[in-house]
């Protein structure tokens, strides 16, 4: 029997926020990016912190502390801030695309207009390719510093002219994600939208009072992916292969 579907199509993973100083977070900052697709939710397992916000409805900064959810749509750049020992449950609409390309990074807008100078500095050396754990640490913190001289940019511009100042950043993402379109689409049709079939199905059935869905019942279960924690973009990321 196929294994059923991880809730709703989502997915999960556990991130500890980075405690690598920032000039403005001495405890520590992620890498703030937006989705182009998929909604974000930071399930709040420990310490404390804040989530930054900006996007349509202007800059806004959300407390995290244990026991908190807080979620986001596509469009809002976020920017994970440690206070402490921060950890999170990260939820995910859209199984998989986050982590096929779904997110885009605040570089400056020069480097975000330019789709081979953004994979340059987005992408980071491999462990399985040679490189150490801390050139892989030194990388993605690079990468999270180029990140912040963006976005200060873009609050700053937001705060003067408006969200409006952002449509440039947005359509330089669209122009950097269409090519991966096609794929995404074959993600979430075998995730969301299957998982919404099996609801529809269910419903249609009930209503004729027909358990005839509750035979296609089962149960699964996964560990988390083996070897170190990834270096993600707003921290040090354990997963699950759905």
């Amino acid at each position: 029997m196929t294994p059923p579907l991880f809730p709703g199509g989502t997915s999960v993973s556990h991130l500890q926020v980075y405690d690598w100083p920032a000039p403005d977070a001495p405890s520590g900052s992620g890498s703030p990016h937006l989705h182009t697709t998929s909604t974000e939710a930071y399930v709040v397992l420990g310490g404390r912190g804040q989530v930054e916000t900006l996007g349509p409805d202007g800059f806004a900064v959300h407390a995290l502390t244990p026991g908190r959810v807080v979620w986001f749509s596509p469009g809002v750049i976020h920017r994970a801030v440690n206070h402490g020992g921060l950890e999170v449950l990260v939820l995910m609409s859209n199984a998989g695309l986050p982590e096929a390309g779904d997110a885009v990074i605040t570089f400056p807008a020069d480097v975000v207009g330019d789709p081979t100078r953004y994979a340059s500095a987005a992408a980071l050396p491999r462990l399985d390719d040679g490189a150490t754990d801390a050139e892989v640490a030194a990388a993605a913190r690079a990468r999270r510093d180029l990140a912040l001289d963006g976005y200060a940019a873009l609050r700053t511009a937001v705060e003067q002219d408006g969200p409006a100042a952002l449509n440039g950043l947005y359509d330089a993402a669209a122009r950097l994600v269409a090519p991966r379109t096609a794929g995404w689409r074959e993600t979430w049709e075998g995730s969301v939208v299957q998982a919404s079939g099996q609801t529809d199905a269910a419903l249609e059935a009930l209503a004729d009072a027909s358990a005839v869905t509750l035979a296609d019942g089962g149960v699964a279960a996964l560990d988390a992916a083996p070897g170190p924690r990834r270096y993600g973009m707003c921290g040090r990321l354990q997963t699950w292969p759905f």
